[in-house]
């Protein structure tokens, strides 16, 4: 297998429009949860969520007829893309044939859906955009982005729920490992801030009903009540070491894990005893080799859902051993609320982010301990910690389980 680093990352995120300021957000313990803005909530149960603030589509398309046929999750995408490609440098400096793309979304363009659906109901089929069709499809995101950087290598999106972009980032990682590519933008982009998906989420039980903002997400939290809906994207360049370091390359942290498993069990529901989480966090740490005497930072999953957290914390313990007490871990999804398809690269560029810096992000907004939550999870204020390595976790509906491993470059 040949090495893999990280040589470029973005975010559009609710709590900072590019790195620096996600990064500023986060070790601040700065939460981007407010109530909604993007519609009337009146008739609503869950009237809080985590919006991307002030957001220019603008900024990152040369092409503005292209950006008005672009649903906003796929502009989100775009936006983080275009953040990581520069960060890197990587554009102009390798094959197109040698590049690749595995962006993915949860659920697409929802809103284009809903927003084309009224029109036929209410104007008639001949009203419908042409565009419908592109706009909507999950795939778009990486599409558009292969075609702005005129990727030609693998392409890979991928939909596994919540776990949707941590394993873009894995596939990523294998297919540079064994070859097929010499660097992939991976990462995952969500837009589902509207009545439909608001109203879905709240009456299959998943989101927060509360209305106080510092204390709705509250991941590991004993009072703990359903997840925050978050939005945005996050994108990590992934490279051959050689070939970064050939052309000199900044680079942020080493990918040596990933685990991929699945329940198996239920459509919603984690397995009680955490089976297939802990065999995808196993599975990363041997990888990664791991070992008990390492200083290991975990951003889990975290969604402040009482089932979730429990679970986690379990597979956290099975896959770890005694050492699960003396790993350091926070849920970022307590400031940026669930990000769904594009929560496991956001948290995965944190989880490179405090392997690089030494600073672990907390937990915020965590106040009353619950017995079965009883690890580290870094509250409310951020940690100066040097770790050996790093690892995000991401659990999705359908029993989806996708763990990677991170290390410092040696």
């Amino acid at each position: 297998m040949r090495r893999v680093v990280v040589t470029g990352l973005g975010a559009i995120t609710p709590v900072g429009k590019d790195i620096n300021d996600f990064w500023d957000s986060l070790t601040a313990g700065r939460h981007g949860i407010a109530p909604i803005t993007r519609f009337d909530t009146a008739d609503f149960k869950a009237t809080l969520a985590a919006e991307v603030k002030d957001f220019s589509p603008a900024d990152y398309y040369t092409d503005k007829s292209e950006m008005r046929r672009t649903d906003l999750f796929a502009q989100y995408a775009m936006g983080a893309a275009v953040q990581a490609i520069t960060d890197s440098g990587i554009e102009g400096k390798i094959a197109p044939e040698r590049l690749g793309v595995y962006v993915g979304s949860g659920i697409g363009g929802i809103t284009t859906f809903v927003n084309e659906t009224l029109k036929l109901q209410e104007r008639g089929p001949s009203r419908v955009s042409p565009f419908f069709i592109p706009m909507m499809i999950s795939n778009m995101a990486a599409g558009t982005i292969a075609i702005r950087f005129a990727a030609k290598g693998p392409t890979l999106p991928v939909v596994t729920a919540c776990a949707t972009s941590s394993n873009t980032v894995g596939e990523a990682f294998r297919a540079i490992a064994y070859g097929y590519a010499d660097a992939i933008l991976a990462g995952g982009s969500e837009a589902t801030i509207c009545p439909l998906a608001v109203a879905g989420f709240t009456n299959s039980m998943a989101l927060c009903e509360s209305s106080d903002p510092d204390r709705a997400s509250i991941p590991f939290d004993a009072q703990r009540s359903g997840f925050v809906m978050g939005e945005g994207a996050g994108m990590l360049v992934l490279e051959e070491y050689e070939h970064a370091a050939a052309r000199d390359a900044k680079i942020y942290a080493e990918v040596v894990g990933y685990g991929n498993t699945c329940d198996a069990y239920h459509i919603t529901a984690p397995h009680p005893e955490a089976e297939g989480a802990a065999r995808a966090f196993a599975l990363a740490v041997e990888q990664a080799g791991i070992s008990s005497a390492d200083k290991v930072y975990i951003n889990a999953h975290g969604t402040s859902t009482p089932m979730n957290d429990k679970v986690e914390t379990l597979a956290v313990k099975k896959a770890l051993g005694d050492a699960a007490y003396r790993a350091q871990i926070s849920s970022t999804k307590s400031m940026t609320g669930h990000m769904l398809g594009a929560a496991g690269a956001v948290e995965a560029i944190a989880s490179v982010l405090a392997l690089h810096t030494g600073v672990l992000p907390p937990t915020v907004g965590y106040r009353d301990a619950d017995p079965e939550c009883d690890l580290d999870y870094i509250p409310n204020q951020a940690r100066k910690s040097a770790v050996d390595f790093s690892i995000s976790s991401s659990l999705g509906f359908g029993g989806h389980n996708a763990v990677l491993a991170f290390k410092k470059l040696d």
